[in-house]
């Protein structure tokens, strides 16, 4: 594992506040990102190269892998991930229905159907019991979703896979760096998924993504999936798809990823002041994380009857806010289904209707952390008139 660096500069931010920094706000560590982008330019060796190779073992290296394969986007690295272990038409594949769109999209890819699973209130993720309902007699796969980087209850999930065999990919685009009982979550199921879109915890300068997994066999099935089926040049083994991991994405990666822990750590504390300041608040806020789990703040998600009021309040402020996800999967359009109505997933329909995003910055400096808290505070605040908390969601009025 790489161990943990300080972060190289602190920038002070200056209002707007974004939801997300990205890597132009910090002078020293654009500076550094240039010359490796220089460095790739410099070789002309866009595709594939020493470049990727040296990102897929350093990566494979942090997780605790035998085998990291660099890929084109988190979607790809989920649809190959499937794909590699058999997955296509006819299987049934279950997923949460509060994620991204791309962990069901991928299983539409493969030509699988999605099953759609209702999650637990209080941590907003997959259980053993929210899943056990879904089961059916073409279920090959379970993808649980570390969502916002919350670790799902992984020795629940995967005794729960055993006993149905079924495979498990982990669905780790959110969750770069996130522990459960001292191990990087990805490494849990037979395959992992990560995603480096650049707003993520490791995020690259474009669209970029990765697998990892413990079996050599299915990571020599990804990179011929990932690259027409090609070894060597124009010998083609199986019918694949374009989605390489480009060499400046990777070259970009290998920079940050020296920097990932320390950014995590500065997640977790900045997330620590905001709850601080917003303890008192007829807010919901996240958790705090389990024995043995983990949460490396991809997303800083907070419930409220009154969203729009405080996404207005903090508008006014300059402060962005965002929704992850307002529109459940199993109610997207594309995903209605042909007869009869969505299924009915309480759980997942009432978050939709209550959470906010707020922002989790982790070059902010000590000082701009706690003055940006204590202005999250104060529209809460003139948003909800003051009122404090006397329950919690999905609880029974006292």
């Amino acid at each position: 594992m790489t161990a943990p660096v300080e972060i190289a500069s602190t920038p002070r931010i200056e209002v707007p506040i974004p939801l997300v920094l990205l890597d132009h706000r910090d002078p020293a560590l654009f500076e550094e990102l240039m010359a490796a982008v220089e460095r790739v330019a410099a070789q002309a060796a866009f595709t594939l190269g020493d470049e990727v190779s040296a990102f897929e073992q350093e990566f494979a290296d942090y997780c605790g892998a035998q085998e990291a394969v660099g890929v084109s986007s988190g979607t790809d690295a989920l649809a190959l991930a499937l794909q590699a272990n058999g997955i296509g038409p006819g299987d049934e594949v279950i997923v949460p229905a509060n994620s991204f769109i791309a962990t069901a999209e991928a299983v539409t890819l493969v030509g699988a159907t999605p099953v759609f699973a209702d999650v637990e209130e209080r941590t907003q993720l997959v259980t053993a019991e929210t899943l056990e309902p879904h089961v059916g007699a073409r279920t090959r796969a379970v993808i649980p979703v570390h969502l916002y980087g919350r670790t799902v209850p992984l020795d629940s999930v995967l005794e729960f896979a055993r006993d149905h065999r079924l495979v498990v990919i982990e669905d780790a685009c959110q969750a770069h760096g996130a522990r459960y009982r001292g191990r990087p979550v990805g490494t849990f199921g037979r395959c992992g998924c990560f995603s480096f879109y650049p707003a993520k915890n490791l995020g690259a300068w474009g669209d970029g993504g990765a697998v990892v997994t413990d079996d050599r066999d299915i990571a020599k099935r990804l990179r011929l999936l990932r690259s027409h089926g090609e070894s060597p040049r124009y010998q083609h083994h199986v019918t694949g798809t374009t989605a390489r991991l480009h060499a400046i994405q990777a070259a970009v990666l290998r920079v940050k990823l020296r920097r990932l822990d320390g950014w995590n750590t500065a997640r977790r504390r900045f997330a620590a002041e905001l709850t601080q300041a917003l303890t008192e608040t007829s807010l919901e806020l996240p958790p705090s994380a389990d024995p043995g789990h983990d949460h490396v703040f991809h997303q800083y998600v907070v419930r409220t009857d009154d969203r729009d009021l405080l996404a207005g309040e903090l508008a006014k402020r300059r402060i962005a806010t965002g929704l992850h996800y307002p529109v459940p999967i199993h109610r997207a359009p594309a995903y209605q289904p042909t007869e009869g109505a969505p299924p009915s997933l309480p759980v997942v329909e009432r978050l939709a209707r209550s959470i906010l995003s707020l922002p989790v910055l982790p070059v902010m400096a000590g000082r701009d952390r706690s003055d940006l808290a204590t202005r999250i505070g104060e529209a809460v605040r003139c948003a909800t008139h003051g009122s404090p908390t006397n329950r919690r969601f999905g609880a029974a009025p006292a």
